[in-house]
């Protein structure tokens, strides 16, 4: 019955501890017999059975088990009145109804539906874990109401079987469960967490812990920092239906004016969605790392940020994609601890994808929030076209792609680009003889580019000619991989030499504007690549040969994986490659990765670059992460230092470490942190605010968690200033209780 909602006794009602812990007596299990009576026959099993005539009341004594419409009953002791349909039950009782839900008491009165009733000293255990225990119950229809009782979805016993108490607990003079609503509700009530009320509520409720969800006050979030004062965050969810809900969050600070925010969310027929933000009055500051200049003067002003995102899929190949990010200003997201991120973008797309072909009409725009950046310097594209279609070559046995691009880009302030090309590729997979396995490609583009306004990009590297301006790209590969495979130290190795030839005429580059091939740079993941850029707008206008070979080791819990790699130009004249990406020189430098994985407890990645002259590290990038699954470490660092033309913004050098760790103290605590820091130099970025040491974020935690509840203390500290989002150290209280959310 799920009127028998869990409870956990102490406090007001003197419920003591034992009476939370599952009773001696359980409820019987389902018989063939109980299964396949009739819906309204009631069927007992009893060590002696009597029955009164006169009073037509029936009087089972014991192990007295009772079955009626999937409801159980067992008692030292039953006596049925036939007549007015009371079924009384003492002695160890417990029942179960249709739903899992159990009661138990001392002394338990019911309908004979096994339904409604009163019980005395009850302990109800819930399906879903929770329990409630009280001194007396009723039930009528779809309400219980409790007297002196308490709820918890806690563990009430230890491994071992031994009384504990539980993590939190409501205690209250009055429980109402409504299984309609599927709420709780309390009269007079307290929290307990650990034993010590924390919370007096007068008048409070929340979900039953049922998966169709409620309506109702979250827990608050507590939050210290300086930019804001101390803060005070208290959520309330809105189910509006069972495939809607909303949460409103008013935010209430000491420093500031109070904000609002809210997320509706929904799941439609064919996809779902939501919409969040947050809006506030207060003081806005410009935008600016300079924390030498004279304090700026403020201006009040309604203050906001909007994101939205969704997902619909119209039929079994059409698929609708949506987002929208947009922030007032540039400050207000780290101002009020919403994201770092320094750049917002909204794009929409329609895809159309089957077996063959892929299309994508798609567009967006960016909100640059970076200091000094000129906002009309970011490009707004639509549309943004692309198809690709795939079909079987009937001549060779190979397979062909045919591509068709377009995109317009338009700035409100800054360079225009319009760009459509069409592409046809071939690609033959072969093995001979020997093993090897040989791709032969064939590749050819014609491009259209308009371009208008170029002389509004700083960077000379990424400009065009203005006007109409046309070109085509031809480019034919062979690439050839010979594995090896065999036995080493108890584990399989395989050796896999691999050369690629890749014949290309002279392209035209420098009349094009560059657009999305900015960020290049040799790596493993674009060694054998037919065009080491990465777009459309650049391609590499060599013929090269390149070479290397890949090494793999699997045994039982370790893997390791291993590439290295070269190319050689094979002409002579200049490149479009600038100096320092690797592939500037006719030799490139090295490149390469190393994967080591040991079970689940080590999983290292590195990636590096070495200099081609004397194996100086232009590219390092280390990723590991080492521990159990409560006990670990991450650690990232990345090292670049190719000495590119600091007036090239998209390949500036730089160097980071990020670190992280959780360390699992006790069974149920744990310390966990992390920190970021900028290792820049000058040598490696003149433009740098970092001189080899600039902390970034140090973030360090204390946290408990358990089966029902979760509790942590977090202290962060941000060093990254820009206007009224000021550095210094952030306080949080995080306190999550199964049930009431968070």
């Amino acid at each position: 019955m799920a009127s028998l909602v869990a409870i956990a006794v102490t406090g007001a009602a003197a419920v003591q501890a034992q009476s939370l812990q599952d009773r001696p007596s359980q409820p019987p299990a389902p018989t063939t017999a109980s299964e396949t009576a009739p819906e309204d026959e009631v069927t007992f099993s009893a060590a002696q059975l009597d029955y009164d005539d006169n009073a037509d009341v029936v009087t089972a004594t014991g192990d007295v088990r009772m079955f009626r419409n999937g409801a159980r009953l067992r008692a030292n002791k039953v006596t049925w009145n036939r007549q007015s349909g009371e079924v009384r039950a003492s002695g160890n009782v417990a029942v179960v109804n249709a739903n899992g839900d159990k009661a138990y008491g001392d002394d338990i009165t019911l309908t004979d539906e096994l339904h409604d009733g009163v019980a005395d000293n009850m302990l109800l255990v819930l399906a879903n874990g929770g329990r409630l225990a009280a001194l007396h119950g009723e039930r009528k229809g779809e309400i219980t109401t409790l007297s002196h009782a308490a709820y918890t979805p806690c563990r009430v016993e230890t491994d071992s079987g031994c009384p504990k108490r539980p993590s939190w607990q409501i205690t209250a003079v009055q429980v109402v469960v409504n299984e309609g609503t599927h709420r709780i509700s309390y009269k007079d009530a307290r929290l307990t967490v650990f034993g010590a009320t924390i919370l007096a509520l007068p008048a409070f409720s929340h979900p039953d812990g049922s998966d169709t969800g409620n309506s109702g006050l979250l827990l608050p979030n507590f939050q210290i920092n300086k930019s804001n004062g101390v803060e005070i965050d208290l959520p309330y969810y809105l189910q509006i239906g069972r495939n809607r809900d909303l949460t409103i969050t008013p935010h209430f600070y000491t420093a500031v004016l109070p904000g609002l925010e809210a997320q509706y969310r929904a799941l439609t027929g064919n996809g779902a969605y939501q919409v969040s933000g947050m809006v506030t009055y207060s003081s806005r500051l410009p935008a600016t790392t300079d924390q030498t200049a004279a304090p700026a003067q403020g201006n009040d002003s309604i203050r906001g940020y909007l994101d939205a995102n969704g997902s619909w899929q119209l039929d079994p190949v059409w698929t609708i994609h949506g987002a929208i990010r947009l922030t007032t200003d540039r400050t207000f997201m780290k101002r009020y601890y919403i994201s770092n991120d320094d750049r917002l973008r909204s794009t929409v797309k329609a895809e159309r994808i089957d077996p063959d072909s892929y299309l994508s009409i798609a567009g967006w725009f960016v909100q640059d929030l970076r200091p000094g950046y000129v906002e009309g310097q970011q490009p707004i594209a639509l549309p943004a076209i692309d198809y690709r279609r795939r079909f079987a070559d009937p001549w060779l046995g190979g397979v062909f792609t045919a591509q068709v691009n377009s995109l317009a880009l338009t700035r409100t302030d800054g360079q225009d680009t319009q760009r459509a090309f069409a592409g046809l590729r071939w690609d033959l997979r072969t093995l001979t003889g020997f093993g090897q396995e040989v791709i032969f490609t064939a590749y050819g583009r014609a491009d259209l580019y308009h371009t208008n306004n170029s002389a509004a990009t700083k960077t000379d590297l990424y400009r065009g000619v203005d006007g109409w301006h046309g070109r085509g790209i031809a480019a034919l590969a062979a690439d050839m991989r010979w594995p090896f495979v065999g036995e080493l130290f108890g584990g399989v190795q395989q050796i896999v030499p691999r050369v690629q030839l890749v014949a290309e005429p002279k392209i035209k580059n420098i009349d094009f504007p560059d657009e999305d091939s900015r960020a290049v740079d040799l790596e493993d993941s674009n060694l054998f690549a037919l065009n080491r850029f990465s777009g459309y707008d650049r391609w590499e206008d060599s013929s090269r040969v390149t070479y290397g070979a890949e090494w793999n080791y699997n045994r039982p819990r370790l893997d390791v994986r291993a590439i290295i790699g070269q190319s050689y130009r094979l002409s002579s004249e200049p490149t479009i490659l600038p100096p320092g990406t690797g592939l500037s020189d006719r030799f490139s430098d090295y490149v390469g990765r190393v994967s080591v994985r040991y079970g689940s407890f080590i999983e290292i990645t590195e990636r590096f670059r070495l200099d081609k002259d004397n194996l100086a590290v232009r590219r390092n990038e280390v990723d590991a992460t080492v521990g159990s699954r409560n006990t670990y470490a991450e650690i990232g660092y990345l090292k670049l230092h190719r000495q590119i033309d600091t007036a090239i913004e998209d390949l500036r050098d730089m160097s980071e470490i990020r670190l992280g760790a959780r360390v699992q103290i006790a069974r149920y605590w744990s310390i966990f942190g992390s920190t970021v820091v900028d290792l820049t130099t000058h040598k490696e970025d003149p433009l740098s605010l970092s001189n080899g040491y600039q902390p970034v974020r140090h973030r360090l935690g204390l946290l408990y968690e358990n089966e029902c509840m979760s509790l942590g203390v977090t202290w962060r500290k941000d060093y990254d200033e820009s206007g009224d989002a000021r550095r210094g150290s952030t306080f949080s209280l995080r306190l999550a209780l199964k049930n009431l959310g968070r």
